[in-house]
């Protein structure tokens, strides 16, 4: 079967890395980014083979009994990463002085900021150790989002702030979802203390799309209601935002969206 590297949308790309590679301890990466002048689908056969990314769920097994590392490979627009488990592979020798560990060091793109760590809470509100995926909004573009709604929480109509809470790009995973509880409370604080109406909480999108990362022209899959949130806990996670995007990638409005893919172990 052959070897699926292009994501056709930045939703796909971050969900396949966030809930199918992280949680198979594809924890080291490098990025890249192709020269205009280069077949971007040339490179990636390249690479591929190179590190032998393209092989069986069984080949893969067994180099993980072996202490082998393996690898994936996922590419959106010009912009590529190389993930790779724990293990021997000449990867680690090739890309020595590039690679990073997701546990530490965030992977970003497209004003996404991607990690891996323990904690987080349980549906119940108690302390979570394992280790999760964390998907948050890199904190500049987090920054600037939150001033540029707040900025308009007094000089707009209450509709039009609520339109603006909506056509926010990001997917809602828990930690995006807090920083946009703390921008809809600060925005609802600016707007009492200059006598204006509160913003339902109904337009602060909650709930994450489903997609398929690799083709069906990014159409929604399903989406994913949020855990139980009481938009009146006090979550201070001052965190990021995001406008830029990597060459290929196009915020989609929320009513569309892309399916996860389960070759990843």
């Amino acid at each position: 079967m052959q070897y699926r590297a292009e994501a056709t949308t930045l939703t796909g790309f971050v969900q396949q890395i966030a809930c199918c590679y992280l949680r198979h301890g594809y924890w080291f990466y490098v990025t890249g980014h192709i020269p205009a002048q280069k077949d971007a689908r040339q490179v990636d056969q390249r690479v591929i083979e190179k590190y032998g990314i393209g092989v069986s769920e069984s080949t893969r097994a067994r180099r993980k009994r072996l202490g082998q590392a393996n690898l994936q490979y996922l590419r959106l627009g010009r912009t590529f990463v190389i993930l790779a488990t724990k293990g021997q592979h000449k990867f680690f020798e090739a890309e020595f002085n590039s690679i990073h560990d997701i546990r530490h060091t965030p992977l970003k793109i497209g004003g996404y900021s991607i990690s891996y760590r323990r904690g987080g809470r349980t549906r119940t509100g108690q302390k979570d150790p394992r280790w999760h995926a964390h998907v948050e909004i890199e904190r500049r573009q987090y920054l600037e989002l939150k001033s540029w709604m707040l900025e308009r929480a007094v000089h707009r109509s209450a509709e039009t702030v609520a339109q603006a809470f909506y056509e926010i790009p990001f997917e809602p995973y828990a930690p995006v979802r807090r920083q946009l509880l703390n921008i809809w409370r600060a925005v609802n604080r600016t707007r009492k203390e200059s006598g204006f109406s509160r913003i339902p909480i109904e337009v602060v999108p909650l709930r994450r799309r489903i997609v398929r990362p690799f083709g069906s022209n990014g159409k929604i899959y399903h989406c994913i209601d949020a855990a139980a949130v009481n938009p009146a806990d006090d979550i201070n996670h001052e965190l990021p935002i995001a406008t830029s995007q990597p060459s290929g990638a196009t915020a989609r409005p929320r009513s569309q969206s892309t399916q996860l893919d389960s070759s990843s172990k």
